[in-house]
């Protein structure tokens, strides 16, 4: 780029790691004095690109985790984070480049060729000081802004700038679109490690107001002696930063069970009563599930998301019941059923009771007993799966119908009391369903 009489220079995200000593996931060059299509064609003689963006011309490098673009401007022409008419210039000033961007960390740029750090925002300074503060009141004009600090305050353990709150508080929503906010929420729960400071975060700007579900928990009021770290908001913090700690990074995982922690004391609201001198929430399980579809419903439309979220709600506390009262391995095998997949819910079970400052917690022999029936019955990382199918119905001279679901259905009910388990066992049940009343 030098030698056509252009400067190339690192920016954002990839300034940003480097300087806190982390590897980058990508990288943005930004390239002054180069025009887009001149720029397209240097490029392309190092590896094929596409071009993103008609207007504003970023090119993304096949092959590399690498995307280049010259200098924009950005105008405000719409409401949410769509309404920008952008331009390519580049004969743009350093300075009016970096402004575009939202915070201080972000707009820090490096010149490979000169090893000069161009910072005119002292984002640089803002990271040694653990500072989230934005680069100008254009901030405002884009409202997914808010949510960026948030889980950006969550990953990189940062502090917000009080004059950044003040002017978070003034924006609007302006009807973001649910695939940003998730991509947001996403970030926040796979890469966050102080995800309670991205959650703080939110509800200092005041925008726990478009997430009601959450809203709901601040000043809900537990058993000190059970809860004495706080209030419902206040616990479901500390739960947060516990299933950060323990992640897997396993993507799809994580996020399951990520949005489990979040949401598993949703329905505590609904519940809360004072009763024999002590705060309670009986049946708050249940009471949950509505609550999380809402907030699922409207943040993705994922439904697979919500369908594996929702029993790790339902049944959080399970794993104490189950144990307390005894259980028997057809409630295990029944609660794998439910929930798919019970590390998992031992993963939440885990956070939750470890969520509890300065309540220390050693052992939790519930936890303990379940993962070890679990694998016993090998449903930890899977539902139990049924013996009898409908080919084995068949195999027995069957003819497909309406008597199919029945029959497997009583052949996988007794599979999990355990009264079947072979498959010979299975077809024996079955014959005896089809000759008379069923065994047992």
């Amino acid at each position: 780029m030098a030698v056509v009489g252009g400067r190339a220079q690192y920016v954002g995200g990839a300034v940003r790691d480097a300087l806190l000593g982390r590897a980058a996931d990508e990288v943005d060059v930004e390239v002054f004095g180069v025009d887009p299509e001149a720029l397209r064609h240097l490029v392309e003689r190092i590896a094929p690109v596409s071009l993103v963006g008609a207007s504003f011309g970023v090119l993304k490098v096949h092959g590399l985790a690498v995307d280049v673009s010259v200098p924009r401007r950005e105008r405000k022409a719409g409401t949410g984070h769509r309404g920008f008419e952008v331009d390519a210039d580049p004969g743009l000033d350093v300075r009016s480049a970096a402004a575009r961007r939202d915070f201080t960390v972000n707009a820090i740029a490096w010149d490979p060729l000169s090893l000069e750090l161009i910072d005119p925002f002292d984002g640089a300074g803002d990271l040694e000081r653990r500072l989230l503060r934005h680069t100008s009141d254009r901030f405002a004009e884009d409202p997914l802004r808010v949510l960026r600090g948030m889980q950006f305050i969550a990953r990189f353990a940062l502090r917000p700038h009080p004059g950044t709150v003040a002017l978070c508080r003034t924006i609007e929503d302006e009807g973001l679109a649910a695939e940003r906010v998730f991509d947001e929420w996403s970030k926040l729960l796979l890469r966050g490690t102080a995800i309670s400071a991205g959650l703080a975060f939110l509800a200092d700007c005041g925008w726990l107001r478009y997430v009601p579900e959450l809203e709901a928990l601040v000043g809900c009021p537990q058993d000190p002696e059970w809860h004495p770290e706080g209030d419902v908001w206040v616990h479901t913090g500390h739960v947060m930063d516990q299933f950060a700690a323990a992640r897997r990074g396993e993507e799809w995982e994580d996020l399951v069970v990520g949005f489990g922690c979040l949401c598993h004391d949703l329905g505590k609201p609904a519940t809360t009563v004072w009763k024999d001198g002590r705060w309670r929430s009986p049946g708050h399980e249940d009471a949950g599930v509505a609550p999380t579809r809402s907030l699922l419903g409207r943040m993705t439309n994922h439904a697979r998301l919500a369908e594996e979220v929702v029993p790790l709600v339902a049944d959080h506390l399970k794993p104490d019941q189950l144990y307390l009262g005894g259980a028997s391995p057809a409630a295990v095998r029944r609660l794998a059923r439910r929930v798919g997949r019970l590390d998992r819910l031992l993963r939440v079970a885990w956070a939750d009771r470890r969520g509890r400052p300065p309540a220390v917690v050693g052992d939790f022999p519930a936890a303990e007993w379940l993962e070890r029936t679990a694998r016993e019955l090998d449903v930890v990382d899977q539902p139990p799966k049924p013996l009898v199918m409908g080919r084995h119905l068949i195999a027995l001279g069957l003819e497909p119908g309406p008597r199919f679901k029945p029959l497997l259905d009583a052949a996988f009910e007794a599979q999990l009391d355990g009264r079947v388990t072979t498959l010979e066992e299975g077809l024996a049940y079955v014959r005896g369903r089809l000759e008379g009343p069923a065994p047992g």
